[in-house]
């Protein structure tokens, strides 16, 4: 690979490891409000099919760069930016704390009980989804990995579903129970929200799929990758 190619391979691998970040942060800002999603009218244990979170619409996102930088740039790489991510969080998590803190003017626009409902519990939420976010992604990443290693490279669409559905229900199960523990969300509608959940993320890892494909045949056209090649951007 030429100098030119390594310096466009960085740049676009920055260029995802920011989509990721971007996403993972807004997902934790955003996940108070909820809607419900219905092409199918179905109730499940109290809650209606598909009534989830609106925080869940940037995280298929997170996995489906986690997978793509994996196939290309390799698990150090996908791992670096899973990092890149916890760090972003926590970063996130002081500046909400310290504007939580400090006191509205009497005239600002967003008082201080606004900003507390508002963004009060995301100490909570960005706390509990990133222990939830460090163990999916590395989940996910384990078992693309795994995948992709005993299929030699091949088969890109049962790597890429499987460490998704594993990866997201870890994800789901533990972020739920912890929202449910704190009481953000209500102990009744757990079951509703699990299943939903997953069963979203489910679909949305089979959506993605084309885009995967999409994206490794770009990328190895652009860079002239052979099956199972990975780019060293060191």
């Amino acid at each position: 690979m030429t100098l030119r190619d390594k310096f466009a391979a960085q740049r676009i691998y920055f260029l995802l490891a920011a989509l990721f970040i971007t996403s993972l942060v807004v997902s934790n800002l955003i996940f108070q409000k909820f809607f419900y999603w219905h092409p199918f009218n179905i109730t499940l244990f109290g809650s209606k099919l598909f009534e989830i979170s609106v925080g869940i619409l940037p995280y298929p996102i997170t996995f489906l760069i986690t997978d793509l930088i994996s196939e290309i740039y390799g698990k150090k790489r996908a791992n670096d930016v899973v990092v890149f991510g916890i760090f972003a969080s926590l970063f996130s998590l002081l500046i909400i704390y310290i504007a939580n803190v400090v006191p509205a003017t009497s005239w600002s626009y967003v008082n201080n009980k606004t900003f507390t409902t508002v963004f009060g519990n995301s100490l909570i939420a960005v706390f509990s989804s990133m222990l939830t976010y460090l163990c999916a992604q590395f989940v996910d990443i384990q078992i693309y990995h795994f995948w992709k290693k005993r299929t030699k490279g091949k088969h890109l669409w049962l790597r890429n579903n499987f460490s998704t559905w594993f990866s997201q229900f870890t994800d789901t199960l533990t972020i739920l129970l912890l929202l449910c523990f704190f009481g953000i969300v209500e102990w009744v509608n757990f079951k509703g929200l699990l299943i939903s959940g997953f069963l979203f993320k489910v679909l949305i890892a089979f959506i993605d799929t084309p885009f995967l494909y999409l994206g490794v045949y770009l990328f190895k056209k652009r860079f002239k990758l052979k099956v199972n090649e990975e780019i060293n951007l060191l």
